[in-house]
């Protein structure tokens, strides 16, 4: 297990840290890069709005800084829907 994630504590979000490792370290990268200044969060690849909050949202978790940018709208709903690529037909917004 990675050093990193030897959490003390036993919170339902640490468990959740541990059990989905490559995740929460991809979050994590795109935390620091966009603190560093290494990544600039983009608009919405959907629908343009550039109003937060603006999620970064990762189709390959082994490549943490290749994120799509998503509305927190539009992020939700390719979630609960589990479309990918071209995930909404024009004018579905």
């Amino acid at each position: 297990m990675n050093a990193s994630l030897n959490f003390k504590s036993s919170t339902r979000q640490t468990r959740w840290r541990r059990k989905n490792a490559p995740k929460y370290l991809a979050h994590v990268a795109v935390q620091r890069a966009l603190r560093s200044g290494d990544l600039i969060k983009g608009p919405c690849a959907v629908c343009g709005t550039s109003e937060p909050p603006i999620d970064g949202h990762h189709d390959d978790y082994s490549r943490p800084l290749d994120v799509t940018w998503l509305c927190r709208k539009h992020h939700a709903r390719l979630h609960a829907t589990g479309l990918d690529g071209d995930f909404f037909a024009a004018g579905d917004e």
